[in-house]
């Protein structure tokens, strides 16, 4: 038998191990959340051996049924495996840290040097390629969630509703309970209700349209606070469904379009950020924090966007399982995923209003998609491409005086 000096040695070694593994990956997981699950599979199942593919798969299902970023979650969980609660919270921050770390210098050059022409024309370049990929993390999940004509029928429903200022949460989770209820009444062979009545609870009639509208109204004279600041982004990350690219509906939401503290093209400069760094796209939240409130705003939106992630794990270890399991259950959970890639699509129409401007913007924008969807290219390549195209034509102008 093992006495208690040698637990605790295999204790130490597996958390030695956890974070030297997820320290490396927080510096090198570039490619969004799918690519950074598959990179952590390659290291805890082929070479390391820690859990096996079933295993695997089965944490990823947990995951996924949590608010948050999934792939960071996933990190936690399997930190939470290897070495329990000391391996969550290793995990966690290692794979975190070096994203936010390189995050909160760009931001710092950002706020330094942004209003410069050389600065303006890099993203100029970069959000063409953002926008094209929000589009492929679209079609591709797409065609993962939509599992017949009335998943399609939710989508479009709520994407319209969307646009039209509908609160995201009331989407959100609406759009899964309308869908999660025809399923279940088609299961039962019961009388399926017409698509408008199923979407009606989504809008909640005019009176509750024009309510929120006047929340947000309400909402633009607030002015900024730490406090708010991380109240809003603990909201954000208590609640967000769907991957990182959904985080892009409810920042809007809340900061550009009810406390008015952001406008459009810094969200676009804000995700093209998280995009361009390895890690979690959800380090956005960092960028964002130092734009509105220094050092000590970076700090407090990452604690309040990643907070609850590490609270969700251990909690839902026990019962998630049965979750995906009930008939009951599963159809909801399908059905959040259902609306979550529709708000991803309607925050696609709105970003690329913004950024796709000219000839130059629209033919970078097809090109990277075009790239996406025929090779397996990793995405930060494609926009150190859109950076130096931008600065390229910057310089082009400046020589010629236009």
């Amino acid at each position: 038998m093992n006495g208690p000096a040698d637990k605790s040695q295999q204790h130490n070694t597996r958390l030695r191990e956890v974070a030297g593994l997820f320290l490396r990956l927080g510096f090198t997981a570039f490619g969004g959340p799918a690519a950074h699950i598959a990179m952590m599979r390659e290291e805890v199942v082929r070479r390391r051996q820690w859990v096996s593919d079933e295993r695997f798969v089965d944490m990823l299902g947990v995951a996924n049924l949590i608010p948050g970023p999934t792939s960071t979650e996933m990190g936690i969980y399997l930190g939470y495996v290897r070495a329990g609660w000391a391996g969550l919270a290793v995990a966690g921050v290692c794979f975190i840290g070096p994203a936010m770390l390189m995050v909160l210098a760009i931001a710092w050059a950002y706020v330094a040097y942004g209003t410069l022409p050389q600065v303006n024309w890099l993203f100029y370049g970069i959000q063409p390629v953002v926008v094209a990929i929000i589009t492929q993390a679209v079609w591709n999940l797409g065609r993962t969630v939509f599992k017949g004509p009335w998943s399609a029928v939710v989508a479009a429903g709520v994407a319209a509703l969307y646009l039209l200022g509908i609160n995201v949460l009331i989407l959100l989770f609406g759009g899964g309970l309308a869908y999660g209820l025809v399923v279940l009444a088609r299961r039962r062979h019961a009388s399926v209700a017409r698509p408008a009545a199923l979407l009606a609870p989504l809008a909640g009639g005019g009176h509750a349209a024009r309510g929120l509208a006047l929340l947000g109204a309400a909402a633009a004279a607030v002015p900024f606070s730490q406090v708010l600041l991380f109240l809003t982004f603990l909201k954000i990350g208590a609640v967000i469904y769907g991957s990182g690219y959904v985080l892009l509906a409810f920042l809007r939401a809340d900061l550009v379009q009810n406390l008015h503290w952001l406008t459009d093209k810094q969200l676009l400069d804000a995700i093209s950020v998280g995009q361009f760094t390895p890690g979690p796209v959800f380090t956005t939240a960092t960028f964002i924090g130092y734009v509105l409130g220094g050092w000590r705003g970076a700090i407090v939106a990452t604690l309040g966007i990643f907070a609850p992630s590490f609270v969700f794990i251990p909690l839902i270890h026990p019962v998630a399982r049965r979750l995906r399991q009930s008939p009951l259950t599963a159809p909801l959970l399908d059905g959040v995923n259902v609306a979550a890639v529709a708000l991803m699509a309607g925050v696609l129409v709105q970003l690329g209003q913004h950024s796709l401007t000219d000839w130059l913007t629209w033919a970078l924008a097809l090109s990277a998609l075009a790239v996406l969807l025929r090779f397996k290219v990793n995405s930060a390549w494609l926009i150190l491409l859109g950076a130096a195209v931008g600065l390229l034509r910057f310089a082009v102008m400046s020589y010629w005086g236009i």
